[in-house]
């Protein structure tokens, strides 16, 4: 951890407002970015997407619920596996709450695995989930959104992931999509997001970030190798996370 100076209450706020000033540039530029965001083209969804429910076969328009919204978070799950990807499931446990906030807003959240949907809701009861998820195992809506690849995609490594911008290390990676449905019941594909583009709708991360000792992944095999799934992690002492 760095050293940092210890100053008077004055000192502090003077540094905090120049840090604030930086702070709020960020937040006039992330509003353009989202303004810009809001005004890309659309593509409208042709194919009859169906999906495995807990209640049977649902449709792509069955998943909005009647609202014009839906975002989609695409989980890593395969169908050999038994459990959700654990960094996916960071991001899931954050966004269970959110689900009737958004739904006051016109819009629906939906995760969308390969796994068959026993599967899913065997580990949705594990992890005390309550959202919607169903299974895409029966379509192309996982390869059609980038983020599943077969084999054969695998070993000619073409870099389809992230719009191209990234090689494959995998056959399932996360992502989040969003669709647009409208009055004469059109779907319409508006946005993706992948890779680090994930990062801002991590609300653990943003608050570690707050932190004098943020996110702390350095020396880690990989940034992520600290995730464990909510009911994997074992008591520590104080302070063992974060001093060796």
């Amino acid at each position: 951890m760095q050293q940092h100076q210890i100053v008077s209450r004055e000192q502090w706020v003077a540094a905090r407002k120049a840090h604030l000033a930086h702070e709020k540039e960020f937040s006039q530029a992330r509003e353009r970015l989202a303004e810009e965001r809001r005004a890309l083209p659309w593509v409208k969804v042709d194919k009859n997407y169906v999906f495995d429910g807990p209640n049977g076969k649902v449709t792509l328009d069955d998943l909005f619920k009647g609202r014009p919204q839906l975002v989609v978070q695409h989980v890593m799950f395969a169908p050999d596996w038994e459990a959700a990807c654990k960094s996916c499931s960071f991001w899931v446990d954050g966004f269970e709450r959110m689900v009737p906030h958004l739904a006051a807003r016109d819009t629906t959240m939906v995760a969308v695995s390969l796994a068959p949907v026993e599967k899913l809701e065997a580990f949705k009861k594990r992890m005390g989930w309550s959202f919607d998820w169903v299974s895409s195992g029966g379509s192309d809506f996982n390869y059609d959104y980038e983020v599943s690849f077969t084999p054969e995609q695998i070993d000619r490594g073409v870099p389809k992931y992230n719009f191209g911008t990234t090689p494959f290390y995998g056959p399932e990676l996360p992502g989040i999509s969003v669709f647009f449905r409208n009055e004469a019941g059109e779907i319409f594909h508006t946005y993706s997001c992948f890779a680090r583009g994930l990062d801002m709708m991590n609300a653990a991360y943003q608050y570690l970030d707050l932190t004098p000792l943020g996110r702390h992944e350095e020396g880690l095999p990989y940034p992520m190798d600290w995730v464990r799934l909510r009911d994997q992690y074992e008591p520590q002492a104080k302070g063992a996370c974060c001093h060796g």
